[in-house]
């Protein structure tokens, strides 16, 4: 399999430069008729949209790109093309198709095409995105240059959170510039919103689909349907002599999802050495994900001196999950080895057998994520003269989010073990067990999925319980569990620029200014375990060990061989009394989970755009210098020695920490223009990315050994400890870019350019955008990287009155000791190539015009070392190879276009206990999509576009592993085909 994608990896790329002698053959001709189209002529005067007048030397001047008005997916290529060969960097891009209206799925969907960047699915949306191999921790989002604020414990930016209807272009930085606040060490994604000013005239546009999916309902219950819908709009429109521009923007969504789930507990090796299942946890989950969104973007520009903008966007997101099914404690569960009869066995793997005596746990669970992302920005651009101006911006970002993860278990009875039981009485395991008469046969698929044939019918019998006896060490009876995190995040940001035009010499301009930023995150999280009448396992209270209850029959497991089993909600039965609350602390956690970060940044920095001649070869970019000065602290909390964790009223103890660090970050973009459709790129900068927040929880779970009470040895000393690390440091990089293009000259395809388009936009003024090939590399070279599985020497002098009595403290050795938490000593390179075409096809033909096709291919190569282990691994979140390729077709209104995108196995995060993310491997595939349009040009119905959108359709199954064996699945999840039904009417 791995073999099968690298050629066709390859293949995309022969395909790509073959075609591209193909097109440029057919093209030379036009080549001369662009000349004069990217020249600027001597002494000429140009007025851009702000009314400001540039005395330009005879050399060719980058173009500030205006997008064309006009509708189709061919448009939004061109006009993607066009941001690309403009910017002054190496960048990737996106624009919009019409007003409101992306292409792609959703902006994750769209932005996980480009070239260099891949998308990971979560719970069935395109969510986190990857940028040259490095996951989402290394890169940053930006709305209009803001830095956005994130909804999980960390920083990076889940992207289906955003409204794609609110975006009029999406740019994707490859290669950082001094004068681009809070980039990212891999890229950066700036997203931008309308800027009512810059259209000639009014424009707005409704969009309503309706979504559904191939599979059935999987769990019914409140607040979730098999069924959905989007309905967004736009209004854009000028007052005033122009002078006053607006833009608003609504967006309804209701998204739904069925998620066919598997959650393998691990592979013991049974009696033979074999690895075997040892238990999975099975859901079919129906989720629902509503959101209401709202832009709103006022322009002011009373004169050529002054432009004002303030956006305001709000973003109401609330995802819920019913989640119902199976626990199978198997070869996990008590003695489970003993009731193992193995059948077919494969290269060290038990590929089916049966397990007796299983005591299933039946899950009725409840999820549900609601996050608030609300951001302002004001802007205010000052063109002092002909040669100064300045930018006052300040934006506030701010998201909160709240989650409930609810579990909720049933069985045949309270079981403690097969030979005992846990006594109330006496508080020991004693007894006689319920017997469990379970029998499951088993079948390991070879697309990863676990396949069962139970011997009991769970339709009927059951009762509220704790079937595994999971709260006896606790000692209560655990019939559920609520996980209640909460997260907040801002960050505010005030930043000064200014800029210095020059007439002549290789300068175009001198940029200097700075940015001072404050962001403060927060998490905190409740911790309850659901019991049967509360109260814990004493000799005088005896709690509830099971009780009835009344539900349905429902079936959500069929899909993996289990018929039907009791179905109820859990909030009914907390609400009548039947299920109580009762605290618990750091359950399946390894330290107290509360935390908070503080960063104050500041960032000054000073740019030079270059733009001359050296020779005959047209010279353009920028070099500069940003610093980056920053000061971090952190709280936490340490549990108070003595106290009972599993009583639910733990004392906590404070504790801090924190740094300051200065990082210089230097950066150099030179574009030569080797002709009029040739360009060669190349980057060289250094880029940080700051500590996961996670990671810099200051919180400790502190324990002494009194056996080392005398060392000395920090080693081995009294006092040890596990937990973040508030003085994480930002990890660096080196980062090399070299990118050659060739643009097609060539018609724009499939429509033609009005007069306005002519005046504003530098796709039409070339005369056209004909498509590229690109083949560019990059190299990274990392160092401070974090471990997150370091420790590091720690100073245990404040703890020392806690834990020990005067006399012990006297023969302390050290108060030295060692900390188990993530530290920066991790280094390596990620590097790689991509090839890119671009080619509509009325390059080859003219009878082709109206197709074309876009070919990405990507190789990644990383390695990353921690401290002093020789074998170094790969860089999470990279894939060795990646793939996206779109074929399309537009003519008179009618579209087609049909995208596969495929990455290669990597290492990602995935969700885990209290929506913490863990790292797994994931394995890779293709995805297809596909979407069919007719827009009426012409007549009554001008301006309305039906669409129709088929998303995932080769149900594209989501695996994680481990040990490099695919058989040993972590995660196995389905979630079915996609489609929706639309109109679109952009009024004329």
């Amino acid at each position: 399999m791995v073999l099968k994608h690298k050629v066709l990896a390859l293949a995309v790329a022969s395909v790509c430069l073959g075609m591209c002698a193909v097109a440029n053959a057919g093209t030379a001709p036009l080549a001369s008729q662009q000349q004069d189209t990217q020249t600027t002529s001597s002494s000429n005067t140009k007025t851009d949209n702000n009314g400001k007048s540039d005395k330009t030397t005879d050399k060719r001047q980058p173009q500030k790109m205006a997008a064309v008005q006009v509708n189709g997916f061919v448009s939004s290529i061109e006009n993607s093309t066009a941001l690309k060969r403009n910017a002054n960097t190496i960048v990737e891009a996106v624009s919009a198709e019409q007003v409101g209206k992306l292409p792609g799925v959703s902006i994750a969907d769209t932005l996980g095409r480009l070239p260099g960047l891949a998308v990971q699915t979560v719970d069935g949306r395109p969510q986190v995105l990857t940028i040259h191999g490095l996951g989402p921790d290394f890169s940053t989002a930006l709305i209009n240059g803001g830095q956005q604020v994130s909804t999980n414990n960390n920083r990076d930016v889940a992207f289906d959170q955003y409204p794609s209807s609110w975006f009029d272009n999406v740019v994707v930085h490859l290669s950082p510039e001094a004068n681009l606040i809070g980039q990212g060490l891999a890229g950066t994604v700036d997203m931008h919103t309308i800027r009512p000013l810059d259209k000639s005239g009014p424009e707005a546009a409704v969009n309503a689909k309706y979504i559904g999916n191939s599979m059935s309902e999987l769990s019914p219950g409140k607040g979730v349907s098999n069924h959905g819908y989007n309905v967004n709009g736009v209004w854009v429109n000028q007052f005033a002599d122009h002078t006053i521009g607006v833009t608003l923007g609504v967006d309804l969504e209701n998204n739904p999802s069925q998620i066919e789930h598997q959650a393998p507990w691990g592979y013991p090796t049974d009696s033979n050495g074999d690895y075997v299942i040892g238990g999975s946890k099975n859901y079919g989950i129906t989720d629902s994900m509503k959101r209401n969104g709202f832009l709103a973007t006022v322009q002011w520009q009373p004169n050529e001196f002054y432009t004002g903008t303030i956006d305001i966007t709000a973003d109401n997101f609330k995802e819920v999950q019913q989640a119902k099914g199976m626990e199978l404690p198997l070869g996990y569960g008590p003695d489970g080895m003993t009731y193992l009869t193995p059948g077919t066995v494969s290269r060290g793997f038990v590929e089916n057998g049966t397990y007796d005596h299983v005591n299933p746990v039946i899950r009725n669970d409840f999820n549900s994520t609601t996050a608030r992302v609300y951001n302002f920005n004001w802007d205010n651009k000052f063109h002092i003269n002909e040669n100064w101006s300045a930018d006052l911006d300040g934006n506030y970002s701010r998201a909160t989010r709240r989650d409930v993860n609810l579990e909720s278990y049933s069985g045949t009875g309270y079981y403690y073990g097969p030979n005992a039981y846990y006594d109330p009485a006496t508080g020991s395991v004693t007894g006689s067990p319920h017997a469990p008469s379970g029998s499951f046969g088993f079948n390991e698929l070879g697309n990863g999925m676990l396949y069962v044939d139970p011997s009991m019918n769970y339709g009927s019998g059951m009762v509220l319980t704790d079937p595994q006896g999971w709260g006896a060490g606790n000692k209560v009876v655990q019939e559920g569990f609520i996980n209640a995190p909460h997260t907040v995040d801002y960050l505010a940001n005030l930043r000064l620029s200014v800029e210095r035009d020059f007439v002549s010499g290789p300068f175009s301009s001198l940029q200097f200014g700075a940015s001072y930023a404050t962001r403060n995150k927060t998490y905190n999280i409740d911790q309850n375990f659901l019991t049967l009448g509360g109260g814990s396992f004493s000799a005088t209270n005896t709690p509830v060990l099971s009780a009835p209850f009344s539900g349905s029959s429902c079936a959500p497991l069929a899909w993996m061989g289990i018929g039907s089993m009791q179905c109820y909600n859990p909030f009914s039965l907390i609400a009548n009394g039947t299920l109580t609350e009762v605290p618990v602390f750091m359950s399946s956690l390894p330290l107290p989970p509360n935390w908070k970060v503080r960063e104050r940044d500041l960032n000054p920095y000073v740019q030079l755009n270059i733009d001359t001649y050296l020779g005959g070869i047209s010279l353009r970019g920028n070099v500069g210098m940003q610093v980056d000065h920053t000061n971090q602290t952190s709280t936490g909390e340490r549990v108070a020695p003595g106290s009972d964790v599993t009583g639910g009223h733990t004392d906590l103890i404070p504790v801090s920490g924190g740094t300051s660090y200065t990082r210089y970050l230097p950066s150099a973009n030179l574009i030569f223009g080797l002709t009029d459709n040739d360009d060669l790129r190349f980057s060289a900068a250094r880029t940080i990315a700051q500590p996961r927040m996670d990671q810099m929880n200051a919180s400790q779970n502190v324990s002494g050994n009194i056996t080392h009470l005398a060392s000395t040895d920090p080693n081995q000393a009294f006092f040890s400890s596990n937990g973040g690390n508030a003085k994480l440091l930002p990890t660096k990089a080196d980062n090399y870019n070299i990118s050659y293009e060739h643009y097609f000259s060539g018609p724009a395809s499939g429509y033609q350019c009005n007069s306005a388009d002519q005046k504003n936009s530098d796709l039409c003024r070339s005369g056209g955008g004909g498509g590229y090939f690109a083949v560019s590399g990059y190299f990274l070279e990392l160092s401070d990287y974090i471990d997150p599985n370091a420790s590091y020497l720690y100073d245990f002098s404040a703890f020392v009155p806690s834990y020990l009595t005067p006399a012990q403290a006297a023969t302390l050795g050290t108060t030295q000791g060692i900390v188990s938490g993530p530290t920066n000593d991790g280094h390596g390179y990620v590097k790689g190539a991509q090839v890119t075409l671009n080619l509509p096809f009325n390059l080859i033909a003219q009878p082709l015009d109206g197709f074309g096709v876009i070919l990405t291919g990507n190789r990644t190569k990383s390695s990353l070392v921690y401290g002093n282990n020789p074998s170094p691994i790969t860089v999470p979140g990279l894939s060795k190879w990646v793939a996206n390729g779109t074929l399309y077709y537009q003519h008179a209104g009618f579209e087609a276009r049909i995208s596969d995108s495929y990455r290669s196995s990597f290492l990602g995060e995935v969700s885990g206990i209290s929506s913490s993310r863990i790292e797994q491997t994931l394995n890779g595939g293709s995805t297809y999509d596909a979407q069919v349009s007719y827009s009426f040009e012409h007549g009554s119905f001008k301006g309305l576009t039906l669409i129709a959108t088929g998303s995932n359709l080769s149900n594209k199954i989501f695996t994680t592993y481990q040990n490099n064996d695919p058989r040993q699945t972590q995660t196995w999840e389905r979630y079915g085909r996609t489609y929706s039904l639309g109109v679109s009417y952009k009024f004329q």
